[in-house]
């Protein structure tokens, strides 16, 4: 069986370079106001698999800018209706759809506010494409399956994109336009070492620091939207403050590590929990306990984070089969949530 979730997560190096070919104006201005603006803070707006994607660009934009990144609540403007005061800020607004009241109001009371406000979108024109001083199509084409895929890799690569032209970062800048084709090797990567404790389990732990902190997080809802598998991201360090009481004989917990400068203290976490016989696995091959995962090196460390998610997708979709549900279609979700 095929799956549209299947087809879709196919589609992300396509859809990922029709982006990076067809959106270079749009990113290449958005860039140059944000030079020109020189925020001292930044803000974004997102909700679920596109909150995940603007978490991602929180890190990033910190690494690269040494900038501060908040997450807005959009009930501020939506049920609260509070005047923000943005001036020096820019702002980024996520959504696939662009549709979503509460998100529309609260990039729209961010630029009313002050904020140069860019929002990454899957759907022109949109409420939100509208709301915002420039709008980013992420062209990833229609998005059937109700779990996001390559709508939420889109939207970070265009964030990407963006931060590497606004910080003239040539480094950042060949690594994102390499995404494609490292995409294209991650679909190859087989993760069914993880199908067996999965398929039975009843919780589990991911993990990851940083950028791949975000995609521990988009990787547990998709285990609870696909899957009906309860799951919770933490930091690597913020799981032994507690959490780890939990964690027994068999527990699974699964370690999202990039080649960056918190991979060794991921690894070593995941050595501990090993240790205390979780069943564990990461995608780093310094850890000296536990399973690893393959992953695809793209030379830098904040591409390095999202390639990750790509095999972890296949791999999720394949257990949402495995544990009898349709991937397509979870019984409690609609593609669109329109909340206020």
């Amino acid at each position: 069986m095929t799956t549209k979730m299947r087809e879709e997560i196919d589609e992300i190096p396509a859809a990922a370079a029709r982006l990076l070919e067809s959106s270079r104006t749009v990113i290449s201005d958005a860039a140059n106001a944000l030079r020109g603006k020189d925020p001292g803070v930044v803000v974004t707006i997102a909700r679920g698999s596109s909150d995940h994607a603007a978490h991602f660009l929180k890190y990033a934009i910190e690494l690269q800018m040494g900038l501060p990144v908040a997450s807005l609540g959009p009930s501020l403007a939506s049920i609260y209706e509070t005047p923000m005061k943005l001036g020096k800020a820019a702002a980024f607004a996520v959504s696939q759809s662009g549709a979503s009241p509460d998100i529309v109001a609260m990039a729209r009371g961010a630029r009313d506010g002050g904020a140069t406000t860019v929002s990454l979108v899957n759907t022109l024109p949109s409420p939100l494409a509208e709301a915002a001083t420039f709008a980013v199509d992420i062209k990833a084409g229609p998005e059937i399956a109700v779990a996001a895929t390559k709508s939420f890799v889109n939207s970070i690569v265009a964030g990407l994109a963006i931060l590497a032209s606004w910080s003239r970062d040539e480094a950042l800048t060949r690594a994102v336009d390499a995404l494609p084709e490292h995409f294209d090797k991650a679909l190859s990567l087989d993760w069914s070492a993880l199908l067996d404790p999965l398929k039975s389990a009843e919780s589990l732990y991911m993990l990851g620091r940083g950028p791949a902190l975000a995609i521990a997080a988009e990787a547990a809802l998709k285990c609870k939207e696909t899957c009906e598998l309860h799951a919770e991201a933490y930091s690597s360090a913020e799981v032994l403050h507690g959490p780890v009481s939990i964690v027994g004989r068999d527990f699974p917990v699964v370690a999202f590590a990039a080649r960056d400068m918190a991979e060794a203290s991921i690894a070593g976490t995941v050595s501990k929990l090993a240790a205390s016989n979780a069943t564990c696995f990461i995608t780093s091959d310094q850890a000296t306990a536990g399973h690893k995962l393959p992953f695809v090196a793209t030379g830098h460390p904040i591409t390095d984070a999202l390639a990750l998610i790509v095999p972890y997708y296949g791999f999720i979709e394949s257990l949402s089969r495995a544990r009898g549900f349709n991937p397509d279609k979870p019984v409690a979700l609609k593609k669109v949530t329109e909340t206020q």
